[in-house]
Order: structure tokens, then C-alpha cells, then sequence
């Protein structure tokens, strides 16, 4: 087995990212085992290097050291290659597929990390990208793209930039029109706030939109939010970050396997905190399609719920 460790040193404003890199040198430093550290260096970096690593056919354990960002890149530089598995140490100001697993800390140990388990867990193919959280259409996905504008601010946290995109957004014209087809059914003109495709219950800085989805269960979780006045609005997200959202009117909430739209004109499309615009997009299930490492402190809890 080989480690690699990909630290992006801006994710969340760079405050883990010293201590993780001596926990690594510090666990490896008796050991004779191969470990790499590899500090991104631009976009896209970790996504190639992730590739080529593992294109060379050996089991390795590999790890994105930062926030959603630094996930999905690594995530996509892996998927179809069997021999590798996906570790995440949260550096991020987010790291919301983290929230699922309750329990943050057992994350950033490195012992625990390097001692865990595997669990095959589903993805979200989204175009010609895989998401392992969620992905998103309409003021989710405006509100991701503004937060991320927000995290650069000194003293912002992930919540509080999240806060501060909504406000900018309420100030527009909300909600967007398009047709919606889940699980292949015929389309239907929808104008609503958001729709969401989900693996994991927890995005956009710990509103839990998905409560039930669970990343393992070969099932993803579709939630539709149709479109509501201003006035509402304020009230309504307060009770959609709890979760407390599915016996409410204006929600829509079941299970899937796809989600397609069409929009008129291109349109904000949220994948796992990447933001891109585009007037159609395909979402689709694909099933234990990454080992993702859950760490020992942790893994026999998850265990008895598989």
C-alpha cells in the first residue's frame, strides 16, 4: 500500500494545513512504508496528479487534504481505477460530507485515518464530472457561487459566507424555470427555488436539504423546493437547514436514480461546490463506485448500519 496526501494550503484559509503535514511526517517517520506528500499548486493539479498516480496500478490510499474543492478533484482524477481509495482530512471551510459521519476529529487523526476501514460509497454523475456529496440547480447554485466569492473575506466562516450569499441573493430575482424529468419520466415545466440531487444529507455550509440520503444505500435523494415569496424566505431556510423540510407544501422529496433539466438559457449548476453554467444537465446514480476510507474511530459505528 502507498499514500499520497494532496494539501491544498489555501483551503480554509490555511490554518490546519501545517499541523496535518507534521502529523504525517511524524506518523511515517518510524515506518517504512511510501507516503507522498504533494501541495496543490494551481487548479486542477491534484485532479491530473491524482490521475497519473493512479494510473500506475498500485494499491494506494490517497487523501484530499482540504475542502470540497480538493475533494472532487482528487475524486475525479480516481473513479474507475479499483486500486485506489479516497481518504478526506478536512481543511475546507465546509467539508459537508463530513457532517453525515458526525464526528469531525476522527477525521483529522491521521493515525485513525491510516488505520480505517473502506466503505464502498455511491457517486453522482453529473455530466462528464462525479460528485461524491450533492449537486444543485437554481439559488443553491447561485448561493454557492457567491459564497465561495465570501470565503476569501478575512474572519468569514463557511455558515457565515453561505449567510452572506443568500442576503445577496434574496436581493435578486429569485427562483428559475425548467424542465424536469426524474427517473427518466416525461419532463415537466417547473419554476421553483432549487432543485437538488443529493448522496449525503448536509451542503452549502450544514443545511441538511437531503435528511434522509445516505451515501452508501444505492439510492440518491431528489429534493424539489418550489418557488416562494420573499416574504417566506427567511423563515423557510431556517426550518430547510435543520431538516425539518419534507412535510412543508412548497417541498418535494423522494428517492432516485436520475434527474435531468432543461433550461432556455444556461443556468447555475452546483456540483459538490463547483460552480458551472449550462442550459441541461443529466444527474445519475452510480452505484459502490468508490472505496471512500472511514477512519478507526469511527468505522465500527458505520459498519453496524451497512
Amino acid at each position: 500500500m502507498r499514500y499520497v496526501f494532496y494539501v491544498n494550503p489555501t483551503a480554509g484559509k490555511g490554518k490546519e494545513q501545517r499541523g496535518i503535514i507534521d502529523s504525517i511526517k511524524k506518523h511515517f517517520s518510524e515506518k517504512s512504508e511510501n507516503f507522498k506528500i504533494h501541495i496543490t499548486k494551481a487548479q486542477d493539479d491534484a485532479k491530473r496528479s491524482a490521475k497519473r498516480e493512479a494510473e500506475t496500478g498500485d494499491k494506494i490510499r490517497m487523501f484530499a487534504c482540504g475542502g470540497e474543492g480538493t475533494v472532487f478533484e482528487v475524486l475525479n482524477g480516481i473513479v474507475g481505477h479499483s486500486n485506489v481509495e479516497l481518504g478526506v482530512i478536512p481543511c475546507g471551510s465546509a467539508n459537508d460530507f463530513l457532517k453525515f459521519f458526525e464526528s469531525r476529529d476522527n477525521f483529522l487523526d491521521i493515525d485513525e485515518q491510516l488505520d480505517g476501514e473502506t466503505v464502498e460509497m455511491d457517486l453522482i454523475k453529473a455530466g462528464d464530472n462525479y460528485c461524491l456529496n450533492g449537486c444543485s440547480v437554481g439559488m443553491d447554485a447561485i448561493v454557492a457561487r457567491d459564497m465561495s466569492l465570501f470565503k476569501k473575506w478575512p474572519l468569514v466562516s463557511g455558515s457565515l459566507a453561505y449567510n452572506l450569499a443568500i442576503v445577496k441573493t434574496f436581493l435578486g430575482k429569485l427562483g428559475i424555470t425548467a424542465d424536469i424529468s426524474v427517473n427518466g419520466e416525461a419532463p415537466k415545466r417547473k419554476t421553483c427555488l432549487f432543485a437538488v440531487v443529493a448522496n449525503a444529507p448536509y451542503y452549502g455550509g450544514g443545511f441538511k436539504g437531503a435528511p434522509e440520503a445516505i451515501p452508501y444505500d444505492n439510492k440518491l435523494d431528489f429534493t424539489l423546493v418550489d418557488n416562494i415569496s420573499k416574504l417566506k424566505i427567511l423563515k423557510f431556510l431556517g426550518i430547510y437547514k435543520r431538516g425539518e423540510h419534507k412535510k412543508l407544501d412548497c417541498c418535494t422529496l423522494k428517492n432516485c436514480e436520475s434527474m435531468e433539466f432543461w433550461s432556455d438559457k444556461p443556468i447555475p449548476v452546483n456540483l459538490d461546490g463547483e460552480i458551472i453554467e449550462t442550459k441541461s444537465m443529466k444527474f445519475e446514480l452510480v452505484k459502490k463506485a468508490v472505496k471512500f476510507v472511514i477512519p478507526r474511530g469511527i468505522a465500527n459505528k458505520l459498519l453496524i448500519k451497512l
